[in-house]
């Protein structure tokens, strides 16, 4: 597959790194189409030439099914779509449970499974999960297990499609420069009184290079995986991270 030819599908498409991506891939001519929930930042985007949008809610499995009837035939589905919330175990509530699990691993296995069902021959499925889904992080229990969970699915399910031409990875990024790092660094801050610079290091404390992960350089790996000689990567959980795991 050559990616000027492929269609591509993006969950949590509008902004940050779903954002990047779309454009990524829409400038090697593929043929992009945006998810999420919000329409205003998916229009913003499909202003770009070979980038169109649609609504879904990736955690309702009627939703997921009309998307990719609309959709039509997908080549390279990315589950990038999640959320993230903090709390101390001890109070984290089961609808603060339930929903990390419901958009940030249920909303994955929904995306994958649909998009597996529709392709034909050749296809790629990358699930977005986290550092969080390689080890513990304090304060995101649920999250945490949820890309735990969505590391040890794509692994599973790209032992089943091994002896096709469809493969199945996982990019685990460390805290990256978008929109929820920033959302992030404001409840800490609000929280505990440090400055933003302050709350900043406390994310890029464990990270060798002491910086945040750019969405480009998450980016450069997803066409990795869809690029020429990527067939025999499958079932990888890619860590970019500056080596922290």
């Amino acid at each position: 597959m050559i990616l000027k030819d492929a269609r591509i599908l993006i969950t949590g498409g509008g902004t940050g790194l779903g954002a990047d991506m779309a454009r990524s891939f829409a400038a090697q001519g593929s043929k992009v189409v945006v998810v999420g929930r919000r329409i205003a930042p998916l229009e913003a985007l499909a202003a770009t030439k070979n980038i169109s949008a649609l609504t879904a809610d990736v955690t309702d499995e009627a939703s997921m099914k009309d998307l990719f009837n609309k959709a039509g035939q997908i080549d390279i589905v990315i589950a990038n779509a999640g959320a993230a919330e903090s709390a101390p175990f001890g109070k984290v509530t089961l609808a603060h449970w339930n929903q990390m699990l419901a958009v940030n691993l249920t909303g994955v296995f929904l995306t994958l499974r649909e998009g597996l069902n529709q392709m034909q021959g050749w296809g790629r499925l990358i699930s977005v999960a986290s550092t969080a889904g390689l080890k513990g992080y304090g304060y995101v229990a649920p999250y945490a297990a949820a890309k735990h969970g969505v590391v040890g699915m794509t692994k599973s399910l790209a032992l089943e499609i091994a002896q096709t031409d469809i493969t199945a990875n996982t990019l685990c990024p460390g805290f990256l420069d978008t929109e929820m790092t920033d959302r992030s660094i404001a409840n800490i801050v609000a929280k505990t009184g440090k400055s933003p610079d302050d709350a900043l290091a406390a994310l890029t404390a464990n990270n060798p290079q002491k910086r945040l992960i750019q969405p480009a350089e998450v980016t450069a790996a997803a066409l990795w995986l869809c690029g020429p000689g990527s067939g025999a990567i499958n079932g990888q959980a890619i860590a970019i991270d500056g080596g922290e795991t």
